[in-house]
């Protein structure tokens, strides 16, 4: 039997994790938003189903606006609410989409108590926690998307900026999403070179910043709106990993019992993603500047968390 894939959200994100779940045959995908028409994502399914002889794969596709479709499913990834727009902070966001996410969670807490999600939706350090505390589901069956996408645009960065294959760099990223996050130069190699080798204390200070304003930055190209493709990918690179039992270790934003000394709070890390979801969360030695900046973004987390009332 195939699995199924619920992806909550029919806006750009949502579409483009469709057409990739489809591609790499996942699973049957179900598209529900429950604010947009109807016929919307219905539209939407039909036309990936029509590009699935040319696309050689196979996969149901279909949209809905009935939260009762998503019963049963193996992954729920969640897009829903506002997208971020230029001009906006996250906390902009944070009252328009707390109510989109609790209600989302609710559902899935209903028909897809077993499902492992994986949460897009900004901004997504609140939302994580949201998702988390009303679904009531168990910590190793939920997170979110952050530090994978953040580690892509790390990695794309770095080759862009040493004019060297994205494949050759490795690397890990640590702590929040955006401005709150921590880059590893030191852990970095390219071909298993170190970073801190072959490029400039410049350089990497401004691949840095960049990495940390990425979002801002393709926000302010495009607009309106946000950034699409590359969190979609990056999504579905968990839900590979989890589907496949891949076990790929990848940073995402996962809950902390103890790790780096933190508690009860998620946050970026290199987590193993196997078949029972979040299985295993790598610890790094840190020097003693990396430990206290994330000591402080981790007391910055607590405290956004703890103003939401969550």
């Amino acid at each position: 039997m195939r699995k199924k894939i619920a992806l909550v959200g029919g806006g750009q994100i949502g579409q483009t994790l469709a057409m990739l779940a489809a591609m790499k045959e996942l699973g049957d995908v179900v598209l529900l938003d429950v604010a947009a028409r109807e016929n919307s994502v219905k539209g939407k399914a039909l036309d990936l189903m029509a590009m699935a002889p040319h696309g050689n794969y196979d996969a149901e596709l279909r949209g809905t606006s009935d939260p009762r479709e998503i019963e049963g499913a193996d992954v729920v990834i969640v897009t829903a609410g506002r997208p971020r727009d230029a001009g906006m902070t996250p906390r902009d966001l944070l009252d328009i989409n707390s109510g989109v996410i609790a209600e989302v969670a609710g559902n899935v807490k209903r028909y897809a108590p077993e499902a492992f999600c994986i949460v897009i939706s900004n901004p997504l350090v609140e939302m994580v926690h949201r998702f988390y505390h009303v679904s009531g589901l168990p910590g190793r069956r939920v997170t979110g998307m952050a530090g994978t996408l953040d580690v892509a645009r790390w990695r794309a960065f770095i080759a862009a900026e040493l004019g060297v294959s994205v494949e050759d760099v490795a690397g890990t990223i640590l702590g929040g999403h955006g401005p709150d996050m921590l880059p590893l130069p030191r852990l970095t190699t390219v071909g298993g070179v170190p970073l801190i080798e072959i490029a400039t204390k410049e350089q990497i200070d401004r691949i840095v910043e960049r990495t940390r304003g990425a979002g801002s930055e393709i926000m302010k190209l495009y607009g309106k709106g946000s950034a699409f493709f590359s969190p979609a990918w990056s999504a579905i690179a968990m839900a590979e990993s989890f589907i496949r039992d891949k076990r790929r270790v990848l940073a995402c934003m996962a809950l902390c019992d103890g790790e780096y000394g933190i508690h009860g709070l998620f946050m970026g890390v290199p987590a193993l993603i196997g078949s029972k979801g979040v299985e295993k969360i790598y610890e790094i030695s840190l020097t003693a500047e990396e430990r206290a900046e994330l000591s402080r973004i981790a007391d910055a987390v607590a405290k956004h968390v703890a103003e939401c009332g969550i």
